[in-house]
């Protein structure tokens, strides 16, 4: 059976493939992934701000291992995650869903495969200070290319 999938033959990819910036977001869903040598915590975050990105959704991943600990654990403070579980190294995935937060992130190429990086956090009473002093990302023209 053949099937018409209208734009797979182009080079376009979705803007959200490429988000570099700072963006006030929402847990949509979380769950957690064993694995031997990097169990991770899979996070998907909707686009709350800014306005031009508000429909977009990505990924992001943060690692449990025991050198990694220190970013989940500011990604679980900022987003407003029970204290009460956090003070008992408890991560429930059902008290994720509809956190809010800012996220900075920046998207990598590595070995040809693709990366979302999250590399900052912050409470999202703090979006209208970090938004008014810091670079909101700007519209990419399809096909930009950072190389």
């Amino acid at each position: 059976m053949r099937r018409l999938i209208p734009g797979l033959h182009s080079q376009h990819h979705a803007s959200s493939a490429n988000l570099d910036g700072i963006f006030l977001v929402r847990v949509d869903r979380a769950s957690y992934r064993w694995h031997p040598q990097k169990p991770f915590l899979s996070l998907h975050f909707s686009i709350l701000e800014p306005a031009s990105y508000e429909a977009l959704t990505f990924f992001g991943r943060l690692y449990c291992t025991e050198r990694a600990l220190w970013k989940l654990s500011w990604f679980l403070r900022d987003f407003g995650y029970d204290t009460e579980l956090l003070n008992r190294d408890q991560v429930d995935e059902r008290a994720l869903f509809h956190l809010r937060g800012v996220v900075r992130t920046s998207f990598t190429n590595l070995n040809g495969h693709s990366y979302q990086n999250l590399d900052a956090f912050a409470p999202a009473a703090k979006w209208e200070a970090l938004s008014s002093t810091s670079d909101i990302p700007e519209e990419r023209p399809s096909g930009s290319d950072d190389l």
